[in-house]
C-alpha cells in the first residue's frame, strides 16, 4: 500500500534488528529517522520521482517492511526498484517475490516501462542473491554511486518480461 505518515510506528516497530541495516546506505535506529525516511519518501511521491510502498504480509497480518519505485523518468520510460527492506521474519519467504511481482508487472503492463532497474550496494550479497532469483540481469558496479558507497545494478527490459514473469509465477505458483 502507498506509504504514508501512518506507517511510522508500524514501521519502525518492524525495523529494530540492526542485521536490516548492516548494508543498507542508510540506518534507521530510532521513531525520528523512521519518520524522517518516510517523509522524504512522500516528498518524492510528490515530486513524481518515486512512489513508496508500506509492505504488509497478509499471513502474518502486519507491516514486514518498505520498498518503493524510485528515479521514475517518465521521458525515458524507465524507473528503478529499490530502497527496499524487510524484517529477518520474512527473509527467504514468498514476501520479496511477490511484493517485486507486483511491481513489475504494474511497471511493464500498466505503466508500459521498457527498462526496470534494481541496485543494491556491492557488500549486501543476500540482496544480490535475491534480484538474480528473479531473474535480473547483473551489468556491473556503479563506484561510489549513492552515499559514497560502490552499487550493483540489475535491469530488466520489457523484451524480458515475459520470460521474467513466468519465472516468478512459477515461484509463485500461479
Amino acid at each position: 500500500m502507498p506509504l504514508e505518515m501512518e506507517h511510522v510506528l508500524p514501521l519502525y516497530d518492524c525495523s529494530k534488528n540492526p542485521e536490516i541495516w548492516a548494508n543498507y546506505p542508510t540506518k534507521i535506529n530510532s521513531v525520528e529517522a523512521m519518520k524522517s525516511f518516510v517523509q522524504k519518501a512522500i516528498e518524492g511521491r510528490e515530486r513524481r520521482d518515486q512512489f513508496p510502498f508500506a509492505v504488509y504480509d497478509k499471513e502474518l497480518q502486519e507491516y514486514v517492511g518498505s520498498t518503493r519505485f524510485l528515479r521514475i523518468s517518465e521521458e525515458n520510460n524507465n524507473l528503478n526498484i529499490g530502497s527496499t527492506w524487510y524484517c529477518p521474519k520474512v527473509w527467504r519467504t514468498r514476501v520479496n517475490t511477490e511484493t517485486k511481482y507486483l511491481m513489475l508487472k504494474y511497471a511493464f503492463e500498466f505503466l508500459h516501462t521498457v527498462r526496470v532497474e534494481i541496485i543494491t550496494t556491492t557488500e549486501n550479497t543476500r540482496s544480490q542473491k535475491a534480484i538474480e532469483r528473479l531473474g535480473a540481469v547483473k551489468e556491473g558496479v556503479l563506484r561510489k554511486k549513492y552515499n559514497n558507497m560502490d552499487y550493483v545494478i540489475y535491469s530488466i527490459t520489457n523484451d524480458e518480461w515475459l520470460d521474467v514473469r513466468r519465472r516468478l509465477e512459477g515461484y509463485l505458483n500461479f
